[in-house]
């Protein structure tokens, strides 16, 4: 189908975005790469009269270190964090899962800001900013506020960011020297959302595993952080008992749909094996 009809504005700074989307009505909506709101406008699911394109405000590209947080512009493009030297040797497991989203295509122009904003319960970069700790930098006409990642979801499509506030920027303490992580998919094909995945986030001292998080794409109504699954890691050495109390505890708290990826005993089954395979590669990586 064909989108309905709307006013087209492309501002090339954040305050005139801003200001936009507060003297604009309320239909008005923000659009990144466009990924997520142009097959809704195109299914009439979403007729927003206004897009405010953020694509031309440089100040929301880009990847920079301040002090020990790692701070992401909204607006930098899958492809860009591929290619980011910062990211490569201090928090490798966003290219790892970059690198699974959809194809080259939609990774040149889909934004790591696009995909963690709306809620979408099947983007995949929500569960690393949560296994990450990260936070989101909401900014509107009262000022910028920040948002912890882990409580940025409220539901399906349905978060934490007030009417008139644009999500422009992601923070997050660079992960020690030497970590390990992982983030494991099962998909369908090329491009699909996720049957199940996970993302984990470890150190190891002394051969045992001093701190974890482990979070959980697509097998719930939002993205999930499994804090019990990481605690029953904590201080072992990743052996078998473990390692399945942390699948157990996994599986227990997703709700997933039965969908064409799978049943819902399926998905939750596969959610306990992508929590398996995140842990066994991420401890193999800190421990090599």
């Amino acid at each position: 189908m064909i989108p309905g009809t709307f006013d087209y504005h492309r501002p090339t700074e954040l305050s005139e975005a801003i200001g936009l989307l507060g003297r604009l009505d309320a239909d008005a909506r923000v659009i990144a790469g466009g990924h997520s709101l142009i097959p809704m406008m195109k299914l009439r699911l979403a007729a927003p009269s206004h897009l405010i394109d953020l694509a031309a405000i440089a100040e929301l590209k880009g990847v920079r270190v301040e002090g020990a947080e790692i701070v992401i512009g909204a607006m930098t493009t899958q492809h860009e964090i591929i290619a980011d030297e910062i990211l490569a040797t201090r928090a490798p497991i966003l290219k790892e899962a970059a690198l699974q989203i959809a194809d080259p295509q939609v990774r040149y122009v889909g934004t790591l800001g696009g995909n963690v904003a709306n809620g979408d319960p099947g983007n995949d970069m929500p569960a690393l900013m949560m296994a990450l700790d990260a936070h989101f930098v909401l900014s509107g006409p009262k000022g910028d506020r920040s948002v912890a990642a882990r409580k940025y979801y409220n539901g399906p499509y349905d978060t934490a960011a007030l009417p008139g506030e644009i999500l422009t920027a992601v923070r997050f303490q660079a992960p020690a020297a030497g970590h390990g992580y992982a983030y494991e998919k099962l998909k369908r094909k090329v491009g699909d959302y996720a049957t199940a995945a996970a993302a984990v986030v470890l150190t190891v001292s002394a051969g045992q595993i001093a701190t974890c998080s482990i979070a959980l794409t697509n097998v719930g109504d939002t993205a999930l952080e499994a804090a019990a699954a990481a605690q029953a890691v904590v201080g072992s050495t990743l052996d078998k008992a473990s390692l399945a109390q942390a699948v157990a505890a996994a599986e227990a708290i997703t709700a997933p749909a039965a969908d064409g990826r799978g049943s819902a005993e399926y998905r939750t089954k596969m959610a306990g094996v992508m929590t398996a395979r995140a842990l066994r590669r991420a401890f193999a990586r800190a421990t090599a």
